[in-house]
């Protein structure tokens, strides 16, 4: 009985416990149904979240072009390739969509992608054995470019697939890379994942990030365990807002001969450094702007040289600060150029280092201001600044030509020089570029003033912003003045000294004539301190410069260059490869400007520099083609047509003998482009609206497109490019520069 009672007890106990148990959760599943939730997380949404797709639909990042409209840089469309290996896939399809076999699909793929089999095949088997649904192929599948990609798909192989991205492509490779900069994919964590964006890591990309990024859009939408979607998938979209298109101040044909000149110029003779900068003195835009070494933003590797040396880099100017040194003078009212002096050395006391002129010293003998101004005399500046102006003076004008802060160029990366200006000496030695330093483009500021009338003005290479969708202009850069250092008279006046300099029988810069402007300027040889006291010594350890502008009665640009310890031969020295880079650039542009040539010559076909364009567009095309060449003009004939539909110059232009004249017919064929230049092939892809992908820099050494073979809109044209010197017509290259006959 005892035993039957202890059992009854426990019986009821399971069975309370049991029931309690069956409570709690019919409670819980009654709670659940009518709610719909757990723990507070809806079952609905978590239902409809775990068959939702989402996907990020990347906003374009905005365009940079040049001031003309040329693309500088754009998104490339490019594309990740990947393998689909579940056999489920294929279900309820006529056709495989998955990976069939293996083998054979790596044996055709590899040498499209130019790697082993294994590299292929190794994680299709992986994924197949570990049972996923597809697998990708690391780097070698994620920059596919286009024309691989059409390659793949007219092999119709099963399971491979592609997903489009994009990345940011430059299609002139180095041209103006320090001021473009680059952007590049980077991962970071957004909204508390893990994603993929283009941004601005250099130069103009970066200043502009915020305007070029844009912002991303979406699509949602419910699908089945193979991601396809239902009947009725629910679907959402946010359309992405592109970003802003920059335009820049640069001119795509004076920047390009920049580059042509500044890399033949490395070239031959290795220097340290080259810097060299065009700007239109009575507006403050920058046209051009080079530096080397330089660097390929498509794909910035070993780069020699991050900084944009035109803004970043101060160092001793030498002797073309003796330009704002005599403009001080002129303004102070202490100037008299007919006044003789004692050139060659000039000490103010017993305690401080004598100045010499650069002839070591020995002088020219008793010499006028103004002769000492063409000769380049130490002397000269010293004791204009220590017996006619007075250092305190001198000192405001320095700052009346802000050298002694940043322009507030529109770029990044910009670091001001700075006026050393403590002792006695350092104060004459300024006077003539030593001691104190600049950049060259402080320099390029200050000479505005010289060039405009005694007003300064603010350089800057931002133009305007666009908007990408409506093209509606957001801003607008316009000239500012920012001050006026001197009179119209005194900038006059200093205009005629630097005359002289290029001119006169007494003038340093004989060199840098041009053949049909007037030019003047003020040549530079700054010592470069060294790092174990003093300065450098030896021929080739100098920064050589020039500052110039043209045509010098009333300046239309300006120009500086500075190249840093050139490899000199004997017979040669510093303002030779100074002068060539001053000459090729001033001269070809101020023509493509069309400025008028202030010297008069003789009309031969040599001097026949510009050619008026007739109508081309629906004209016959002999005729055209006959006319242009009879002007001395280069032309390619694009295809067998009768009429002339397209041409990359207009009726009007004004152009110089040589430019390349491109004329598309009504029957477009593909023409041989070797030794075309990077610029000449952008211009007849955009004529024919191809699709352009080139590799390397420089001019055109193959094609993917056969000559004579038909074109249409959106055929994609690989081209491979080579720098001059690397192959057999690198001489015919270079003479094209030193003729002055390229400007693309």
């Amino acid at each position: 009985m005892k035993r039957n009672k202890t059992t009854h007890f426990m019986t009821g106990m399971l069975i309370i416990f049991f029931t309690t148990i069956f409570i709690i959760l019919t409670g819980r599943f009654m709670y659940i149904q009518a709610t719909g939730e757990i723990d507070g997380v809806s079952l609905k949404e978590f239902a409809e979240q775990k068959r939702t797709s989402s996907y990020t639909i990347p906003a374009e990042r905005g365009r940079i072009f040049d001031k003309n409209g040329m693309t500088l840089a754009y998104d490339m469309p490019i594309y990740r390739m990947y393998a689909i290996v579940r056999k489920e896939y294929s279900e309820n399809s006529e056709d495989p969509k998955h990976v069939v076999d293996p083998e054979k699909t790596a044996k055709v793929l590899a040498p499209i992608l130019d790697v082993d089999e294994s590299t292929i095949l190794k994680p299709i088997k992986s994924g197949i054995e570990k049972n996923k649904f597809q697998v990708e192929f690391g780097k070698v599948g994620n920059e596919v470019s286009q024309h691989v990609k059409e390659q793949i798909e007219k092999l119709d192989l099963p399971g491979i697939n592609f997903e489009e991205h994009s990345k940011r492509y430059y299609p002139n490779g180095t041209f103006a890379s320090h001021i473009i900069g680059f952007a590049r994919e980077e991962e970071f964590e957004k909204d508390g994942q893990v994603t993929n964006e283009i941004k601005g890591i250099a130069g103009m990309e970066h200043e502009m990030d915020d305007l070029l990024e844009g912002k991303d859009g979406y699509i949602s939408y419910q699908r089945d365990k193979y991601n396809k979607k239902l009947l009725n998938p629910n679907e959402v979209i946010k359309r992405p807002e592109n970003g802003d298109n920059v335009y820049l101040t640069i001119d795509q044909k004076i920047q390009t001969l920049v580059e042509d000149v500044l890399t033949q110029v490395e070239e031959e003779y290795s220097p340290e450094r080259i810097t060299a900068i065009v700007m239109n003195p009575k507006t403050g835009e920058v046209l051009a702007m080079g530096n080397r070494p330089s660097y390929n933003p498509n794909n910035p590797a070993d780069v020699g040289n991050w900084y944009n040396d035109a803004v970043s880099t101060p160092y001793e100017p030498g002797s073309t600060m003796k330009i704002f040194t005599w403009a001080a003078a002129i303004e102070e009212g202490v100037y008299n150029g007919e006044e003789g002096f004692a050139s060659g050395s000039y000490q103010v006391n017993k305690k401080t280092t004598p100045i010499n002129d650069h002839n070591n010293g020995k002088g020219w003998g008793t010499i006028s201001y103004d002769e000492g101004f063409a000769r380049s005399s130490n002397v000269a500046a010293a004791k204009l600044v220590w017996e006619k102006i007075g250092p305190d003076k001198f000192l405001k004008y320095l700052h009346a030509f802000d050298f002694d802060k940043k322009t507030d160029i529109d770029l990044p990366g910009e670091v001001a020089g700075k006026i050393l200006y403590n002792w006695p000496l350092e104060k004459i030695t300024t006077a003539f570029g030593q001691g104190s330093t600049l950049t060259p483009i402080q320099q390029m500021k200050a000479a505005t003033a010289i060039a405009n009338g005694g007003k300064m003005l603010q350089p800057y290479v931002i133009d305007k912003i666009v908007d990408s969708t409506s093209g509606k202009v957001l801003e607008q850069k316009e000239p500012t003045v920012v001050g006026q250092p001197i009179s119209e008279e005194t900038a006059t006046e200093v205009l005629s000294l630097m005359n002289s300099v290029v001119n006169s029988e007494h003038g340093t810069g004989e060199k840098f004539k041009l053949e049909d402007y007037t030019t003047g300027g003020k040549s530079g040889t700054a010592e470069i301190p060294n790092p174990n006291g003093g300065y450098l010594k030896g021929k080739n350890n100098y920064i050589f410069s020039f500052l110039g502008m043209a045509p010098i009665d009333d300046p239309q640009l300006v120009m500086y260059v500075s190249v840093k310890q050139p490899e000199l031969e004997p017979q040669e020295v510093g303002s030779d490869p100074v002068s060539f880079i001053y000459r090729n650039v001033m001269q070809n542009s101020l023509h493509y400007l069309n400025i008028n040539p202030d010297k008069e010559k003789e009309e031969t076909e040599e001097s026949l520099i510009k050619t008026k364009v007739p109508k081309v567009i629906d004209e016959n095309t002999k005729d055209v083609e006959q006319k242009l060449v009879d002007s001395g003009l280069q032309v390619t004939v694009v295809g067998d047509g009768d009429k002339i539909v397209s041409a990359n110059v207009h009726e009007g232009d004004m152009i110089i003998p040589q430019e390349r004249v491109i004329l598309v017919t009504n029957q477009p064929k593909m023409p041989n482009i070797t030794n075309w230049s990077n610029r000449d092939v952008s211009q007849l892809a955009d004529l024919l609206e191809l699709k352009l992908e080139t590799f390397g820099n420089g001019y055109a050494t193959s094609q993917s497109i056969e000559k004579g073979a038909e074109i249409s809109k959106d055929d994609y044209l690989a081209v491979e490019l080579s720098p001059p010197g690397q192959d057999e017509n690198s001489e015919k290259q270079k003479e094209n520069i030193d003729t002055e006959e390229r400007i693309e």
